[in-house]
């Protein structure tokens, strides 16, 4: 049998009521690939999971947080695409399908990411569902991604980078990784809100394309108990974007972008 281009490694944390949905969005898939779980806090909960999908459990016995858990999950597979799929989160049945399409046409990318929706972490009665949509910060986040549609400003350095100076419209769990076109490690850990913002500002210096596919081919859940959400409102959020935002803007710029996007940012 043919050897799979892309693994699905899903990061599993503590007890997570919405894994066994996320699993279930990646073994729905339209073409296949590896799912592995990686996982720096091995229970039952997560073991109980994987046998009921026959999928393989990689621990991490090193507990260092978010970004040392990340860089971990890229390591656990050998296929040349690697998506890190966050616990919580949903995927559409054509994901893979759509970023195996994108590949082929753009060998040269660095990393390939898609739209996304909310996902609410509350039954929608009305629907019978849960709740999607989009909050005025996606949009907002759909129109910086814009230029990304142009395939030839994919590959334009300044392009990305005059994006990225303006807030993270990148989601990370929507993003599959290009192994041997990222650095490791990629996620550094002094930061706690922006490990993903840090990544891609790193990876818009290099050669090669950030490939954007905009369909909403992923659903991002918002939850209080996330880790990102509980990071809102905390006085070191806004030093953290002030620090990314630095790193584009001179002088006093970063505060007054800052005023206008970060502080009203509620999730990432």
């Amino acid at each position: 049998m043919r050897a799979p281009l892309h693994s699905f490694v899903v990061c599993a944390y503590g007890r997570s009521p919405y894994l066994q949905e996320c699993v279930e969005s990646l073994v729905r898939q339209t073409k296949n690939s590896r799912i592995l779980i990686a996982t720096s806090t091995p229970n039952e909960m997560i073991t109980a999971v994987a046998e009921q999908y026959n999928l393989r459990v990689i621990v991490n016995p090193r507990k260092c947080g978010i970004a040392a858990d990340w860089n971990f999950a890229l390591r656990q597979t050998d296929t040349r695409l690697v998506t890190i799929a966050h616990q919580d989160d949903v995927y559409e049945p054509a994901y893979t399908e759509k970023v195996l399409k994108a590949f082929r046409k753009r060998r040269d990318a660095i990393i390939l990411f898609t739209d996304y929706r909310e996902l609410r972490g509350s039954l929608d009665t009305a629907s019978g569902g849960w709740q999607t949509g989009q909050s005025r910060l996606v949009k907002v986040k759909h129109l910086m991604l814009s230029p990304l549609r142009v395939r030839f400003l994919q590959k334009s350095r300044w392009v990305r980078r005059r994006i990225l100076s303006l807030g993270n419209p990148i989601c990370c769990p929507a993003v599959t990784y290009v192994k041997g076109r990222t650095p490791e490690p990629l996620f550094h850990g002094e930061m706690k809100s922006n490990i993903d913002w840090q990544a891609w500002e790193q990876l818009s210096r290099q050669r090669g394309a950030f490939v954007y596919i905009p369909e909403p081919l992923m659903q991002h859940r918002i939850h209080e108990e996330s880790t990102t959400s509980a990071l809102v409102g905390d006085h070191a959020r806004r030093e953290e974007d002030l620090y990314m935002y630095r790193k584009f803007w001179p002088g006093k710029i970063p505060e007054l972008i800052w005023r206008f996007y970060g502080r009203n940012e509620k999730y990432q």
